[in-house]
């Protein structure tokens, strides 16, 4: 992934650098793609991540991603909808990457959502276990969902619209209110039960 096209500086998408201030001799396009970068890393690589990719993987593609905007842009490509656009290329690079990783590999390492402890200021240590317990009842049932479901939960929790999500996985309107329906029924019906 070394060399940048049009002379884009390679730390501008690297995961380690993140850039506040753009040179001005850059296009109009690079300006756009490191202002895209910027705005949507974070919920862009969360998203890669719950594929089960490793962090060095999740970097890689969201590096791929915002490459391929580049050359989408710069190809004259539409510019309506773009961090729609960006999601859906992130989703099936990642759907890529992790076949990729499953054929590589005889053994998939856990989640990367489950390797993420999240560490918890409430004081009370009673508390704090059963939060934890919840979180993982949580996940566990987000596992048991069909594919297709989890990844409507995945991309609502970042703030997709109805819509979005449906052009992203390729399914009807119906379909996603359906699934992220029958998912949240379920979690609600687990933390009831809690």
């Amino acid at each position: 992934m070394g060399n940048f096209p049009d002379g884009m500086v390679e730390g501008t998408l690297t995961a380690a650098v993140r850039v506040s201030s753009v040179p001005a001799r850059t296009s109009a396009i690079e300006r756009e793609v490191v202002r895209l970068f910027d705005e949507h890393r974070e919920p862009l690589l969360r998203y890669i991540l719950s594929f089960g990719l490793s962090m060095h993987d999740g970097e890689e593609v969201l590096q791929e991603v915002f490459l391929a905007l580049f050359r989408h842009l710069r190809g004259g490509g539409l510019r309506r909808n773009l961090p729609g656009w960006i999601f859906t290329v992130a989703h099936n690079l990642a759907l890529r990457q992790r076949q990729t990783n499953q054929r590589s590999e005889s053994i998939l390492h856990g989640d990367a959502l489950l390797a993420q402890e999240v560490v918890d200021d409430a004081p009370d240590p009673e508390a704090q276990v059963l939060h934890q317990e919840r979180k993982r009842r949580l996940l566990r049932v987000v596992k048991t969902l069909p594919d297709q479901d989890q990844y409507c939960l995945r991309l609502r929790a970042e703030g997709l619209r109805y819509r979005e999500i449906a052009r992203v996985l390729g399914i009807s309107l119906g379909s996603v209110a359906t699934s992220l329906a029958r998912s949240l029924g379920r979690l609600i019906c687990l933390d009831q039960r809690s």
